[in-house]
């Protein structure tokens, strides 16, 4: 077994944005290029099924997707009609790759072959609910991978950790009646899609904490994980940990207004780390999201892998950073 599945693929590229658009392909090749300065190893990703694809979103919408990137440009100037997504001919089956990539992923964990999964897609998923796609997010990845582990492995309660500096109001929406599933986010707010309030609760497994300007988002974010989080999974209890991956949340991103430097991605992902190891057998599938500075992109999810795949790594604590 090795420690960490980087699951990822070049095809990641080939889902076209338009000029200047912050989710753009270079996303990929800055992650990629950074590992193989590092000699890690990568695993290409499987294309999902319509059937497992629609574990999370509609037919009608899954055919809608496919049906508009059919019709779009080659260059990225299309606009999917349900939300803020710019689409090319190439994005469904991306998108396809994108969620197969977290399937692998979790195949990886699941049968023992990793320990843990770090996976690198493209486009993003967090904000794509059942039949709608929206900022930048066409399939909702991660939930596809949380509903594929329960159905494929029998896994009964997986719980989905959002740093992204954006709310997962896709993410939410498709589990807030689920009480299999636990989602936690910290998120600016306001900001882009103005969910994420405290007082949305779901069925009592949805945790917001939406953070305004001022103070210091950082100590507030490593807050909700060292404590409230490692408090709520004292009674949740895991089979299975997931991390939606949003590096938009670090200092110097464009869209976002928060401070993590890579030192509190390592303490971040060690307390998630730890809950999988106490819970879920160490069993922890970590899925890109947003982050658009491609260097400040780069160096976090390189510390972030580096810190996945090595468990002897030594803890920071929450205060010192």
């Amino acid at each position: 077994m090795i420690n960490t599945a980087i699951i990822t693929d070049v095809k990641y590229t080939h889902h076209l944005t338009g000029s200047g658009h912050p989710e753009s392909p270079g996303r990929i090749t800055a992650i990629i290029n950074r590992l193989k300065q590092y000699g890690y190893t990568m695993t290409p990703p499987r294309y999902a099924t319509v059937d497992e694809v629609a574990l999370c979103h509609s037919r009608e919408y899954i055919d809608l997707v496919r049906l508009e990137c059919l019709a779009a440009s080659d260059d990225g100037s299309s606009t999917l009609s349900t939300g803020d997504v710019q689409i090319s001919r190439a994005s469904y089956e991306t998108a396809l790759l994108a969620a197969g990539g977290v399937l692998t992923g979790v195949d990886a964990v699941m049968t023992g072959k990793a320990k843990n999964a770090f996976c690198a897609v493209r486009p993003p998923g967090h904000h794509a609910s059942y039949q709608k796609g929206e900022g930048f997010c066409l399939f909702n990845n991660i939930a596809i991978g949380a509903r594929y582990a329960e159905k494929t492995y029998g896994i009964k309660r997986v719980a989905i950790l959002d740093w992204d500096v954006h709310h997962g109001n896709g993410t939410q929406a498709i589990f807030e009646l689920d009480p299999t599933v636990y989602y936690l986010s910290t998120h600016q707010f306001p900001s882009y899609p103005g969910t994420g309030m405290p007082d949305e609760r779901g069925v009592g497994n949805i945790r917001n904490f939406p953070i305004t300007y001022g103070g210091n988002p950082r100590q507030q974010i490593l807050s909700v994980f060292s404590e409230v989080l490692v408090n709520d999974m004292k009674e949740f209890k895991p089979d299975l940990v997931m991390i939606s991956a949003g590096f938009d949340s670090r200092i110097g991103d464009p869209l976002g207004f928060f401070n993590l430097t890579d030192e509190a991605f390592q303490a971040l992902t060690r307390i998630v780390m730890l809950i999988a190891d106490e819970y879920a057998q160490g069993r922890l599938i970590s899925v890109f999201e947003g982050g658009y500075n491609l260097d400040g992109l780069a160096s976090a999810t390189a510390q972030h892998i580096a810190t996945l795949s090595d468990n002897q790594k030594p803890w920071v604590s929450p205060a010192k950073l």
